[in-house]
């Protein structure tokens, strides 16, 4: 039995970007074709966060791959979702997967991965990749397409 999504409360309207992932409100709503397995990807260009010991900014690309079960996430909830990280201080690895249990929690997909793409800083990017689930056979799951970082080698 499918259960009704509470009414959505950040779309349609003028929203403030929630000043930290914990008050920022995720919301879903059902699924058109819970019959059908099939990729959902979000791709965040612009991801910021900061260093929790130095407070500098860090950027990333984002790419959220999904197999949603009942629940597909409300677009826009997650946008704000993503832009309350901007004044957050968290480790690339924690806002990475942090991101991606959240959404888990919230939409408990067939399949989850996220890519962070973190562009360097020091001299070193960082990469960070979780998934959880089994991707359901058949599902035609692209690459992320983000080469490696080669910088001016």
């Amino acid at each position: 039995m499918v259960r009704k999504p509470p009414p959505l409360t950040v779309l349609g309207g003028a929203s403030r970007i929630p000043e930290s992932p914990a008050q920022a409100r995720l919301e879903r709503v059902a699924n058109p074709h819970p019959d059908a397995y099939y990729v959902a990807r979000f791709t965040a260009p612009e991801f910021t966060a900061l260093c929790p010991v130095t407070g500098q900014p860090d950027f990333a690309l984002l790419v959220i791959d999904y197999v949603p079960d009942a629940w597909l996430v409300e677009s826009k909830s997650l946008k704000l979702y993503l832009a309350s990280f901007r004044n957050h201080g968290a480790f690339h690895e924690d806002c990475t997967v942090a991101i991606g249990k959240r959404l888990v929690q919230l939409l408990a997909p067939h399949y989850l991965r996220i890519g962070g793409y973190w562009y360097p800083r020091g001299g070193m990017p960082i990469d960070v990749f979780w998934q959880t689930g089994t991707l359901p056979d058949g599902v035609w799951l692209p690459d992320q397409g983000v080469p490696p970082y080669r910088g001016r080698g």
